[in-house]
């Protein structure tokens, strides 16, 4: 056990780490929380104890050969499920200590989330929630490289283990003087002329709106990329386009939100796990996000 927990597991932690942020030590460093100089000196030492080359300097990164890229693929899931059979051994009990790396899209950032991790907190103040904030691609292979043990995820994350807990409606976020600000609703036809802000190609609700303003028979012209959402909002403010959007869950100064009509626009919602092996500490937190997210299928 000792050569496991001691050696080991760090050390194909740093090659499965490197590899999924893609070469870059200085990324795979800071997911692990060490620095990179004990990055280095696990992967040197993996490579020492295989016999085999792992890596090969390319520039400021480093690429994986053929027989790293093949361990990483082989090791990466019976991994994470290891680590945490060893942990919930470790941890055994009813779940009030531990720790539970979780996270969470950039489009609940405020609001109800925030709101449930502190409750969550000062319920569980034994249980330490290490965060972390990113789209949905981004948390799909934390879950998979086993650096999050769960996640809210929109979309759903069909590559791992996962359940539907709700839904999010998505609404037209425009200038509070703008024609369609006072409707009660509005046909996403009607956009068609609109300047879009909107969010990268890569990111779910980018092509989200791309597919809902096609089948309104029209491309959105995109003005403005952006990553953030609140970011996203004051520019709507300032009166540089409009933008499809969760809603706030709060007023925005300057911006109103009007739902779209006849079809409501939604976007499933899922929590995800990273292992079938759960630690007590994350089947708490599971068991008490299913039970208190308010966002739910619509019937």
């Amino acid at each position: 056990m000792h050569e496991w927990t001691g050696e080991l597991s760090p050390r194909l932690r740093a090659l499965t780490a490197l590899e999924s942020h893609g070469g870059s030590m200085t990324a795979a460093a800071a997911a692990l929380g060490v620095s990179q100089s004990s990055m280095s000196r696990r992967l040197h030492a993996l490579e020492a104890q295989m016999g085999v080359p792992l890596l090969i300097k390319d520039g400021r990164k480093v690429r994986l050969t053929p027989a790293a890229l093949s361990l990483v693929a082989d090791i990466r899931a019976p991994l994470a499920a290891l680590e945490h059979a060893v942990e919930r051994a470790v941890d055994a009990g009813d779940g009030s200590t531990g720790s539970v790396r979780f996270g969470f899209p950039l489009t609940m950032g405020s609001g109800e989330v925030p709101e449930l991790l502190a409750a969550f907190h000062h319920r569980n103040p034994g249980i330490r929630l290490e965060l972390k904030q990113a789209h949905g691609a981004q948390l799909v292979a934390d879950l998979q490289s086993g650096e999050l043990d769960l996640a809210i995820t929109i979309p759903l994350a069909h590559e791992v283990e996962h359940a539907m807990v709700g839904s999010q409606e998505i609404v037209v976020a425009v200038p509070e003087n703008h024609w369609s600000a006072r409707r009660s609703s509005v046909a996403l036809a009607e956009l068609s002329g609109e300047d879009f802000i909107a969010n990268p190609e890569t990111y779910h609700l980018r092509r989200a709106t791309q597919e809902w303003c096609a089948a309104a028979g029209y491309t959105p012209r995109v003005a403005i990329e952006i990553t953030e959402f609140a970011t996203a909002r004051e520019f709507v403010e300032r009166g540089l386009g409009i933008a499809l959007l969760p809603r706030a869950g709060r007023p925005i100064a300057g911006v109103a939100e009007v739902p779209v009509a006849p079809e409501t626009l939604r976007r499933d919602i899922g929590l995800a796990w990273a292992s079938t092996i759960r630690t007590p500490a994350v089947e708490r937190l599971s068991r008490f996000l299913r039970e208190n997210l308010p966002v739910r299928p619509p019937a």
